[in-house]
């Protein structure tokens, strides 16, 4: 077994209810959900409405995923942004990935901060999820703004809101956003151009020199979602950059886009600096 992009021979198993099952730990994510403990339930309740728990009674709790016709493991443990800094520094230390969870009406966010800053001392991937967007104090652009100003941490914006506070309507998703066009444009109406200048920005910090122009519009339709996702992927797990999401509309169970984005963006165990994050799950 090796770790970094080398070849891996090795396979670990699981026990599942027909008995053991090898699996490749590539397609195993270890991560850990920070935030305030009303904002990390509601993301956790809400994975195990649609998914059966397993693991329960233990620190950590696991979920099957299909991401690209790829079956992967998900171990996910929870974790309260209020516990003490020794805590949050020895759990983002033993993870492999950390989900930071900021909600979008607080008036400040200091622990955000330091779980990005505590995860960037440790070489550990991390996202954000933006909740709240319902609330009517609600401010997506702050928490961008907070994410920018954190050392270490360049946002990704893969997702916006539609609509803010009482008129949150829901999220468009940027990286594939030109497969929905032209039904789109009209769906989304004025949300649509505020969604092309996210993309553009977007690209411009992922692609660095490889972006085309910004105004080619046409060019900007040609960049396979494939290409966006790997360089999204590359710049997460080095640590150079954050994927920001948003949370669905309270009265939906969306979950998918989180998982989508945990899979492709955060390591496996093989692809981490310090191969005992895994033995700690």
């Amino acid at each position: 077994m090796r770790i970094g992009d080398e070849t891996l021979e090795s396979t670990w198993s699981t026990a599942t209810p027909m008995g053991t099952k090898a699996i490749d730990p590539q397609s195993i994510r270890n991560v850990t959900i920070i935030g305030d403990s009303d904002e990390t339930t509601r993301v956790v309740h809400r994975l195990f409405r649609r998914f059966a728990r397993t693991g329960s009674g233990t620190a950590a709790a696991t979920v099957h995923w299909v991401t690209d016709c790829v079956d992967h493991t998900i171990h996910i443990a929870e974790l309260s942004s209020h516990a003490p800094i020794a805590d949050l520094e020895r759990s983002i230390r033993v993870a492999d990935g950390v989900i930071a969870v900021v909600n979008a009406a607080a008036k400040s966010a200091p622990r955000l901060g330091t779980i990005l800053r505590l995860a960037d001392d440790h070489q550990v991937a991390r996202l954000c999820l933006v909740t709240g967007l319902d609330h009517p104090a609600a401010e997506f652009d702050g928490c961008v703004r907070t994410i920018t100003e954190t050392r270490g941490a360049v946002p990704l914006t893969l997702q916006i809101p539609i609509g803010i506070g009482a008129e949150f309507e829901g999220v468009i998703d940027l990286v594939p956003m030109w497969a929905l066009e032209p039904m789109a444009v009209e769906f989304y109406g004025g949300h649509w151009k505020v969604a092309e200048q996210w993309y553009r920005d977007l690209v411009a910090t992922v692609m660095e020199q490889d972006a085309p122009d910004p105004d080619a519009v046409l060019c900007l339709r040609e960049i396979p979602p494939e290409q966006l996702h790997e360089r999204i992927r590359c710049r997460t797990r080095i640590g150079d950059a954050v994927p920001v999401l948003c949370d669905a509309a309270p009265w939906s169970d969306d979950i998918a886009p989180l998982l989508d984005a945990i899979v492709r963006y955060l390591p496996s165990p093989m692809h981490v600096c310090q191969p005992e994050h895994a033995l700690d799950y």
